[in-house]
């Protein structure tokens, strides 16, 4: 009788769990469609995806086949994935338009799930890159394809496979809205035109994902827009555990798609693994992408959006614009700042031959405390330090290097 007892006990704790794991949405990482995906887009054939360009088209065609497949409505234009737009073309990326310069005709690529809801969550990444590198390009040389597999054929990825399961699971309180975005190199050109033409107040959130395919060994994720709804950092913490080394940034405004969102009153949360030493070069190639810290990044969203499927419409939250002082320079260290680093000052991540920080003897690790009387507490004392000087100052720059403090004279 006692054994006969202990085994339906054990059978109802086998149920119970059985039927707790069911409750829970299930995330089936793909690996062949996320390395198809990534590799075909960063493929030479596709030219760098610039706007505007045979490149661009082969890519749009590409995803909207991939949207096609997985069953996903065509939310563009009326009947089509593509949504079209056209843009003066400007100097200066991820600035206004301007009014000199060709008119340039670009394409973001729309998709969706319809459940009938009063809200949808939009879920992005820009698919544009930088074509031969002719703007915006960090490579000095002969023109070449600039293949972008972080930047951002990464993000890309991460729309689709999260499209994939979405569309399998029982996620039904939204409606999901996936977005691939043309012209963000020069401006976040598609997802202005797209918050443009649609009702932002029909919006709950918007999730960006943005180069999340070089994740280190520390696993540092960065995540923007923490501040745009109360609910956001509590569920990020939870549903993070200890899988990550999160960086949490309040601001909504960034260099990215988000935002466009999150001057039209949306939520918005962007995730970022890092700039590196391939960022904005021809050497961005697929064969580099973490694909495992993919998995982890897209599967971690996933449970981020699941839980916020069960929510109700998020409050919007206008946070501090962390960019709002528009400082001007006329001068350049020539280094690539660390944008996960958390500590005091500037890590420098790479450091471009010949110029002045090069020529200093300063180095990749180094950290950046003080420059002349200015002390350098993080990126943006850094930036606003930057704006003092000019050609032919010269400046005593506080460095440490491997926990030692030393002085370099910068020429600028």
């Amino acid at each position: 009788m006692l054994q006969k007892q202990l085994l339906f006990f054990v059978f109802l704790i086998l149920l119970t769990s059985s039927c707790q794991r069911k409750s829970v949405p299930s995330f089936n990482y793909n690996y062949s469609s996320i390395n198809k995906d990534i590799e075909t887009l960063a493929d030479d054939a596709m030219e760098g995806r610039e706007i505007g360009t045979r490149g661009e088209k082969l890519a749009s065609d590409y995803i909207a086949s991939r949207f096609s497949a997985l069953g996903l409505k065509p939310a563009g234009d009326p009947g089509s994935y593509f949504q079209t737009f056209s843009r003066r073309l400007n100097k200066n990326p991820h600035g206004e338009e301007s009014d000199h310069g060709a008119m340039i005709e670009g394409r973001n690529v729309v998709a969706m799930i319809d459940n009938g809801a009063a809200s949808s969550i939009v879920i992005g990444g820009h698919y544009d890159h930088l074509g031969y590198g002719s703007e915006g390009s960090l490579y000095t040389g002969e023109p070449a394809i600039h293949n972008g597999a972080d930047d951002n054929s990464s993000g890309v990825a991460g729309v689709l496979s999260l499209a994939e399961n979405i569309k399998k699971s029982n996620l039904k309180n939204y409606n999901y809205v996936f977005i691939c975005f043309s012209g963000e190199e020069k401006g976040l050109w598609g997802s202005n035109y797209f918050v443009k033409q649609s009702n932002p107040t029909e919006f709950d959130c918007m999730v960006n994902m943005d180069m999340i395919g070089r994740l280190n060994a520390e696993k540092k994720l960065a995540i923007s827009g923490v501040g745009t709804s109360p609910d956001f950092k509590k569920l990020l913490e939870s549903e993070n555990g200890k899988k990550f080394s999160l960086k949490l940034e309040e601001s909504g405004v960034g260099p990215s798609d988000h935002t466009s969102f999150y001057n039209a009153g949306v939520p918005v949360l962007a995730f970022f693994t890092g700039q590196h030493s391939d960022y904005h070069k021809p050497s961005d190639d697929a064969h580099l992408i973490n694909y495992n810290g993919i998995e982890d990044i897209v599967t971690y969203i996933f449970g981020v959006v699941s839980d916020l499927d069960k929510m109700p419409k998020l409050t919007y939250v206008k946070t501090k614009d962390e960019t709002k002082e528009r400082m001007s320079f006329s001068v350049t260290l020539g280094v690539m700042p660390d944008y996960l680093f958390d500590g005091k000052g500037m890590k420098i991540d790479g450091v471009k031959d010949g110029k002045p920080a090069s020529v200093a003897g300063m180095e990749k690790g180094d950290i950046v405390v003080k420059m002349g009387e200015m002390q350098v507490v993080d990126m943006q004392t850094y930036m606003k330090c930057l704006s003092f000087f000019k050609p032919g100052d010269k400046v005593a720059v506080k460095i440490i290097r491997n926990g030692e403090e030393m002085m370099k004279d910068v020429q600028f």
